[in-house]
This record gives C-alpha cells, structure tokens and sequence, in this order.
C-alpha cells in the first residue's frame, strides 16, 4: 500500500499534500519498508497510539490495524479510515483525486 502512495508522490506534493506513515514494527523493520519511499515512516507504534487517534489495535497479534487520514493543512480531519482487511482501505489513486 506505502508504494502506492510512493509512486503518486509528486502528484500529491503538486497538491501540496505531505505524505507520513506509521508502523507498529521496530525501527530495523521499519527501515527495510521504508528505504524506498520518499516520505516519513514513524515506527514503533504502540496500543496507547493507536487509542489516541481512534485506531484499532490487535492485541492479539500487538499491532494497528490500517488507519488513513485525510487532514487539511490546519489539522481538520476530512477522511478517516479504519479497516482491519484489505476491503475498504483507501486506494492511493483514489485518495490523490480527492485532494484535488
């Protein structure tokens, strides 16, 4: 899915949209996901994150499920998703037409 939002990167900027990711693996997991992209990848997110922003986390398993947010540039949240299998989750194609 990062890919997606990788490969449309410029499109967004030209947008003026920024592009962050967050990932509940270490930061060497992290690293080896993120290499290739050209925008930030926080990891190490925890369950106490994951409550701040409404995400659910799988405590079974000690991950976030896949949370996407579409904010303004003064914070305001315009989408959010959450979604705990692939249906559903924003496609970066999509998502790039939104922001026009």
């Amino acid at each position: 899915m990062l890919v997606g939002y990788e490969e449309r990167r410029d499109a967004f900027a030209e947008l003026g949209v920024s592009l962050v990711a967050g990932a509940a693996d270490t930061l060497e997991q992290t690293q080896a996901v993120a290499s290739d992209l050209g925008f930030p990848v926080a990891f190490g997110v925890t369950q106490t994150d994951a409550d701040l922003i409404g995400a659910w986390w799988d405590g079974k398993r000690g991950y976030i499920q896949p949370s996407e947010f579409l904010l303004t540039q003064k914070g305001r949240v315009l989408s959010s998703t959450y979604s705990s299998s692939p249906i559903g989750r924003v496609i970066p194609k999509r998502c790039c037409v939104s922001c026009e």
